[in-house]
């Protein structure tokens, strides 16, 4: 079922890609970018690539295991035979036919080689788990980025409304300054700064829509997509959603699922095969060899036989290579070396996602901390504006009181939205470390 919906979300995001127009915005959740990104994104398709080669590796290192077919042909044309004795004279010589023929039909079957194919396979077999691990661990790293670029477009949507809505304040207490100057309780240069801080209200909203236009342009980048296309995020994020389960089972979901846990896992399994690969080397190599040969004319006959011969012979053929008792023995050492070394490697990496989650999940809880502080702020300084607002209304505050209390709302405000986006980053990021992005 899960997968079907995969393939639904897959479906309706890639014919939003193709089907919108380039001058109309274009909405899309987090897991329509998800989908698109596995359909289009140049990363994902390489890695897609790279399985299906490991996977054609796989087929190769079977085929050792079939047997050797060899055929040889050859015409050659022969001089006469010249014979002495055995102080070479005497000396006569003996007509032979000019035209030589030579046809040779080999087959061999490997029935035992000491483990090297075996451990060829399982070799060629680790490699491809070893690729797909990788894809998935570039996969969730595209996950994580297209994660952090749309919420970075929430939180500059979110930070244009904060703006929208002190422009629109502004330009009130503006047209009610200018209001207060006719009636004569006002000065003009009041009205003057209320227009610097509508000045610097909308370029500071220039600033914020400049930051989504280019932050839209990566993600139509790392999607495939025409860069033209403005996307706009159709998530209702809240931090409701973010769920503070506790550190160890963070700590169980990073063990079961990181794909750099699963990496060295992968290799110290490789280089234990490496260590049987070497081994092999010092077994003899056993096979099932059959020839068929057609020479003509007949050589090992005076005078020689114009004619052809034909002989076979099936048999079993053991090779073993004496040197490799004193030249493999430092093959094996390094092999074993290399075994130990992914040992430790495995340790490290375990002790790495260890602290890489906890960082992470501490830093998921200040953040809560960091949200509840920050709305408290917002309150205050909303407070605090309304406060100065009905004094300078009464004429007990000056302007730049005013100026003062909007400016410290307004940060309020636009800390609050960062607080918000900052706790939903956590808990991605804590998803990206565990890999279940």
């Amino acid at each position: 079922m899960t997968e079907k919906r995969g393939w639904l979300v897959a479906t309706f995001a890639i014919a939003n890609v193709f089907c919108v127009s380039a001058s109309e915005p274009l909405r899309m959740n987090l897991q329509q970018l998800f989908a698109t990104a596995e359909a289009n994104n140049a990363s994902v398709q390489s890695y897609k690539a790279a399985i299906q080669q490991t996977e054609e590796g796989i087929d190769a290192a079977h085929s050792a295991m079939l047997p050797d077919v060899e055929a040889s042909a050859s015409v050659s044309y022969l001089g006469n035979v010249r014979i002495w004795n055995r102080r070479f004279k005497e000396g006569m010589t003996a007509v032979t036919p000019h035209f030589g023929n030579n046809m040779v039909l080999t087959a061999r079957q490997t029935v035992y080689s000491g483990g090297a194919i075996t451990s060829s396979i399982a070799l060629a077999r680790l490699e491809h788990e070893m690729t797909k691990v990788e894809a998935e661990e570039n996969r969730q790293r595209v996950r994580f980025l297209l994660t952090g670029h749309y919420l970075q477009l929430h939180n500059l949507r979110n930070q244009l409304e904060v703006f929208d809505q002190n422009i629109t304040l502004t330009e009130t207490l503006i047209q009610h300054t200018r209001q207060r100057m006719e009636q004569g309780i006002a000065l003009e240069n009041d009205v003057t700064r209320y227009e610097l801080q509508l000045e610097n209200l909308r370029l500071g909203k220039t600033r914020v829509e400049d930051a989504r236009r280019i932050i839209s342009h990566q993600l139509t980048t790392m999607l495939g997509m025409d860069s033209t296309i403005t996307i706009l995020p159709d998530d209702n994020f809240s931090t409701a959603l973010c769920p503070i389960d506790g550190e160890s089972a963070w700590q169980q979901l990073a063990t079961a699922n990181n794909t750099g846990l699963q990496k060295v896992a992968i290799g110290t399994r490789m280089a234990q095969q490496k260590v049987r690969l070497e081994k092999s080397e010092r077994l003899p190599k056993v096979a099932i060899v059959a020839e068929d040969h057609l020479d003509g004319p007949v050589t090992f006959e005076i005078p020689t036989l114009d004619k052809n011969i034909n002989y076979w012979y099936v048999g079993v053929g053991v090779r073993y290579n004496f040197s490799s008792l004193w030249k493999n023995n430092k093959k094996v050492r390094q092999a074993r070396t290399s075994v130990l070394h992914s040992q430790l490697q495995q340790r490290e990496a375990a002790e790495g996602v260890d602290n890489a989650i906890q960082g992470a999940y501490t830093n998921y809880l200040t953040s809560f901390t960091e949200l509840k502080a920050q709305q408290k702020s917002v309150e205050l300084a909303t407070q605090n504006y309304r406060i100065i607002q009905n004094r300078y209304t009464e004429g007990l505050a000056l302007i730049t009181d005013m100026v003062d209390a909007a400016n410290v709302k307004l940060d309020a405000e636009l800390a609050l939205v960062n607080a918000r986006i900052n706790v939903i980053y956590n808990y991605y990021q804590l998803k990206y470390i565990s890999n279940t992005l």
